[in-house]
């Protein structure tokens, strides 16, 4: 036998259910489209960040740290010269590692060591760019990598990106639902994706290079922010 309280949770669930059905059995009553539409806008980037590192070796581990710091010391120098902000540079490795000699027939001797101190630097000016790393390169990088360019603000041109969306998912839709013999009642669910992609630039460093040498050529290209929507129509006759 149930108790009272049973009774009542069991009524309380069928409050609570009955919306819900008559909710989906209203959904599966209708006639429904889904379409996908896309979207893109392009802008120009307005930053940068880059990765610059700095390898050394030493017959210590304190010879190497040693000869690293000197090193990555004139590297943040020399961008704070080019107007590179503290804020904006950050370190995001710093390794030691012993290196090993090898030796057919012998065990593996121990030669030296070698620290390695990456940083990831954002810069504003691009058409800076190439001289910050000649700079950086002249002050003692040993390597430059990672160059991606984005938007300070993207939601511009997203919603450029959106729009044009949209207008495809309302053809799409407006088009088979033509097609089949119904028209378009309304939107009734719709969802987003966005992407913003940059072409990946190729930056050659030359570790001659000097202050009169013309820079490290740096093409930003341009930047594409793209919307991706999927919509569900109610249809009608």
């Amino acid at each position: 036998m149930k108790t009272p309280f049973a009774i009542a949770l069991f009524a309380i669930a069928c409050c609570t259910a009955a919306p819900a059905l008559a909710q989906t059995e209203a959904r599966f009553a209708a006639t429904t489209l889904d379409v996908t539409g896309h979207g893109e806008a392009h802008a120009p980037p307005d930053m940068a960040t880059i990765e610059l590192g700095v390898v050394t070796q030493g017959t210590t581990a304190a010879d190497a740290m040693h000869s690293n710091a000197e090193a990555m010391t004139r590297v943040i120098d020399a961008l704070k010269a080019r107007g590179i902000e503290a804020k904006d540079i950050q370190t995001s490795s710093l390794t030691l590692s012993p290196q090993y000699a090898y030796a057919q027939n012998s065990a593996p001797r121990l030669s030296s060591y070698q620290a390695s101190n990456q940083v990831t630097v954002t810069a504003d000016d691009l058409t800076k760019l190439g001289q910050v790393v000649d700079a950086v390169v002249n002050a003692g990088a040993t390597s430059v990598s990672q160059i991606q360019f984005g938007l300070k603000a993207p939601g511009a041109a997203a919603n450029v990106a959106r729009f044009a969306a949209v207008k495809e998912l309302q053809d799409k839709a407006a088009i088979y639902a033509d097609a089949a013999g119904y028209h378009v009642r309304r939107l009734v669910n719709i969802s987003e994706q966005t992407a913003v992609r940059s072409p990946v630039p190729m930056v050659g460093v030359n570790r001659m290079a000097t202050a009169e040498a013309a820079p490290t050529p740096v093409e930003t290209g341009q930047m594409t922010v793209t919307v991706d929507l999927t919509g569900e129509f109610e249809l009608g006759h």
